[in-house]
Parts: structure tokens; sequence; C-alpha cells
């Protein structure tokens, strides 16, 4: 019997410091930021969700001590995808390409074509005819570095998988390279070429755009990226529910699982966090709690 209740109140001590030495994050008060801590519905532990954006000045990055104490207490770090994973990045460099034998310039009229062409060779001194079979999306990203004010750039998913061995964290993925490369194939690939074609148009207008979309980021203003995701003239509205919402309600459905074995740290665009749609109310209709955290 005295065997039993020492071996109890071992237990009870060790709970006991569990529970002192539990993470206690500050909390945000109107909701602008990019960290979230996700907890209740019997979870062992909280887990934690942050928004990214593909790629910014590294000076701007908005990492806080709050988030690196999150990366260190959750156990594993997902991302979309397996980012430390070689095999990721070549199988990305294989699912660029449009199906079939469609180009770049049996998408465009001549003229079009030639407006393009000019652009890639003028501005980004790359030609075109080098990347004539890549799908369009891909190709805007393209355009990106030549928005941003500054020589030294990075995304934040890159400098996540930094943190994330530095503090030893398994990195792994929501979605395979291939699912990611089917989501713009079923994006006409006319459709993306026109869109191409409307931002080398309308490239003041563009780089104002994501001008204003990179100071809300490191601003996290979430209402207003909210805005500008959505309703701007080169939001993503028309492809939403293939971009955003079907993606969100399947991730959520895989950390229903994952959440319930261990606390996390969950990266992804901070477009799939905002809306009715969005990551964070997704979580919350499931029954979650979802809390802002400063950052």
């Amino acid at each position: 019997m005295k065997m039993i209740q020492l071996f109890t109140a071992i237990l009870l001590l060790a709970s006991c410091n569990a529970q002192n030495n539990a993470v206690q994050l500050k909390t945000n008060n109107n909701g602008n930021t990019l960290l979230w801590q996700i907890s209740g519905k019997q979870l062992p532990a909280p887990s934690y969700l942050f928004g990214t954006f593909h790629l910014i000045c590294k000076s701007d990055i908005p990492f806080g001590a709050q988030l690196k104490t999150a990366v260190k207490t959750a156990r594993e770090m997902y991302m979309e995808l397996d980012m430390d994973d070689p095999a990721t990045v070549m199988g990305g460099l294989l699912l660029m390409n449009m199906k079939g034998d469609t180009t770049l310039k049996s998408l465009y009229t001549k003229e079009e074509y030639e407006k393009v062409s000019a652009f890639f060779n003028d501005t980004l001194h790359t030609p075109v005819s080098m990347l004539g079979s890549m799908k369009p999306f891909f190709l805007m990203a393209m355009l990106y570095p030549k928005m941003l004010p500054c020589k030294t750039m990075s995304g934040v998913e890159e400098e996540l998988v930094k943190l994330a061995k530095e503090n030893k964290k398994e990195i792994k993925g929501l979605e395979t390279m291939a699912f990611q490369a089917s989501v713009f194939d079923s994006i006409p690939y006319k459709q993306q070429a026109m869109e191409l074609l409307k931002t080398i148009d309308s490239l003041e207008s563009y780089k104002k755009y994501f001008a204003n979309m990179v100071e809300v980021y490191k601003n996290q203003q979430m209402d207003k990226m909210e805005d500008l995701m959505t309703k701007s003239e080169f939001g993503m509205e028309d492809n939403q529910d293939l971009l955003l919402d079907n993606r969100n309600k399947n991730w959520v459905q895989q950390l229903n699982t994952i959440m319930k074995k261990e606390s996390v740290f969950i990266a992804v665009g901070a477009g799939h966090l905002m809306g009715d749609m969005g990551l964070i109310s997704l979580l919350r209709k499931e029954g979650y709690t979802v809390l802002p955290i400063e950052n």
C-alpha cells in the first residue's frame, strides 16, 4: 500500500511540475497578429498556427520572442510542404510545367506573346522561350523579387526551417508537391496566362498592391490583409475555393488527428488564416479555442 501511495505521489508531483512548466504566452487584444494558439477539445497541449509570406525583405520577417518560444515548445513543425526534404524541391521543379504539349506561346495571340517575351527579356533578363512550358502562375512568382525594395530577401518558410533545425524539430508537410501542382492544373492555363499578361500590363499598379501586401503583413494587420487577398484587382477571389477554401478544410481534418497526439507548430500562407473559410474560423467551428498571441 505504501508503494502505491508513493507511486501516486510521484505521479501527482510530476503532473504539477508539468503544469507549472507549461508555456503561458501573452495574448494580443485586437487580433492583429500572425501567431495563434490552439487549445481546448481535450488536446494534450496547445498547438500554434502562424501565417507565412513566400518572399519578403529578410529584415521584415516578423519573428518575435513568443514565436520562437512556440517553435521551441512544439514537438514538430507542419508546413504546407515538407520543406527540409530535398525530394520536395526536386519534385517541384519537375511539376512546374504544364501538362501535355501546352506552351505559353500557344496561349497568346502573336501580339500578346511578343509583349510577354519583351517583358521577360528586358525586365527579368530571362528569355521566355526557356520557360515556355512553365505554368503561368509560377512565372508570375518570378516578378516578386522586382517588387521588393531590398537586396537581401528570403521566404518566411525558409527562415522557419532554419529555426526548426536550430531547435531540432522535425518538419512535415500537410500536402505533397504533386497535390499543389494539381491545384494549379485545375485553373485553366489560358486564365493563368491572361492573369500574367494583366500583371505585366498593370505593373505599376501591381507594384503598389504588392507593397501594400508586404506592409500589412509585416504589421500583421489581418483585416486589411483579407481585403487585399480577396477584394482587390489582383486578389484571388475567382479561384478562392481551389487555392484556399478546399485546402483549408482538408488541413483541419488532418489537424484534428495530429493535434490530439502532440503539440505542433503549423506554418502556412497567411491568406489561409483569415475569413469564414480560414483556418482560424474553421478550427473554432470544430470546437477549439483559438487565441491571438502577441508577436
